[in-house]
């Protein structure tokens, strides 16, 4: 059932490798038969089952980048952590490549709570799990599936069902809108199967513009920078297929996250473009094991990769909380 990756043997993170924690690659597969590839980050000297965490996104990143910054600090904590790419991306297997699914990207979520309960030396009642970006939105999802996540961070939350239905803000929220949606991505269904391949969307801009927007902006300095630039990044790059979007308009995928049990952090940043996910999110949540924490002053990006202000102190005591 495993896919063979080949997969990279040194060290080519966006950030610097910890001496506190132990790091190895691993693979599990998904119930679809693909085969994703992970980085494993276990604390130095850990004895006995430890609580654990499968951290992913964000959205047209891969776990080199934010996810597996989020996987050590949180290692460093002590918890086994796994930092995974998501199906068709990375190093991970899945045809046709760069593809995003609302099911399947959930499904990844699951799969990496799968392979985290057989561990020897994972507790298979104490698994949490990290969704950063568009990820954060796929992390609720799966807890909305999957009664054995005890606990689930979201940050600088994206829902991409929301987006790519609504647009920004809701500021294309009609049937119109989707409709003109529906009418060129099903062209380029059409194009591209007469041409043979899929038409890329295109990563983030190579060159900035000096009238971008600001989350552009804010896109540019991490993805096409030495701060969090990867070959193998889809934002930093040539990005996602064009159609990879559409599924999304028609599947939502908080549709039941007001049914979620167990507990959930919703982390953004203040200045954000995108803080209204969060905001809304929260509201749908029930339970008094849900909180909503705001970053001032943070902007999107900045709950990537700046350790500075991403609240590692806050997460290490939500998930000992709820998993120890």
């Amino acid at each position: 059932m495993m896919e063979q990756l080949s997969l990279v043997k040194e060290w080519d993170k966006t950030f610097t490798r910890s001496e506190k924690v132990e790091h190895s690659k691993v693979t599990f597969h998904n119930r679809y038969g693909i085969t994703l590839a992970a980085d494993m980050y276990v604390p130095k000297n850990a004895k006995g089952a430890l609580a654990a965490i499968a951290v992913c996104g964000p959205f047209g990143a891969v776990k080199e980048q934010a996810a597996g910054l989020y996987a050590q600090m949180m290692a460093e904590r002590g918890f086994l952590t796994i930092a995974f790419d998501p199906s068709f991306t990375g190093e991970s297997g899945g045809m046709p490549r760069y593809v995003a699914s609302p099911d399947i990207n959930t499904e990844d979520f699951q799969a990496a709570v799968d392979f985290l309960s057989v561990q020897e030396n994972v507790d298979p009642e104490k698994i949490g799990i990290i969704g950063i970006c568009g990820w954060g939105g796929m992390a609720l999802n799966a807890a909305a599936i999957d009664t054995r996540i005890k606990a689930t961070a979201a940050l600088t939350m994206y829902d991409m069902s929301r987006v790519n239905a609504k647009g920004y803000f809701d500021s294309e929220d009609s049937e119109e809108a989707r409709y003109e949606k529906r009418k060129a991505l099903n062209a380029q269904r059409t194009a591209d199967y007469k041409n043979g391949k899929y038409a890329l969307a295109g990563g983030v801009v190579d060159t900035l513009p000096e009238d971008a927007p600001f989350f552009v902006k804010d896109y540019f300095d991490y993805y096409k920078t030495d701060r969090g630039y990867h070959a193998r990044s889809l934002n930093s790059n040539d990005g996602w297929n064009v159609t990879s979007s559409l599924s999304f308009l028609n599947m939502p995928i908080l549709q039941y996250s007001q049914e979620i049990r167990n507990a959930v952090l919703l982390i953004h940043g203040e200045k954000a473009h995108s803080c209204y996910f969060s905001k809304d999110a929260f509201e749908k949540l029930n339970g008094d094991n849900k909180e909503l924490m705001i970053i001032p002053g943070a902007v999107h990006t900045d709950l990537y990769d700046q350790t500075d202000i991403i609240p590692f102190d806050k997460m290490t005591q939500f998930f000992k909380e709820y998993l120890v």
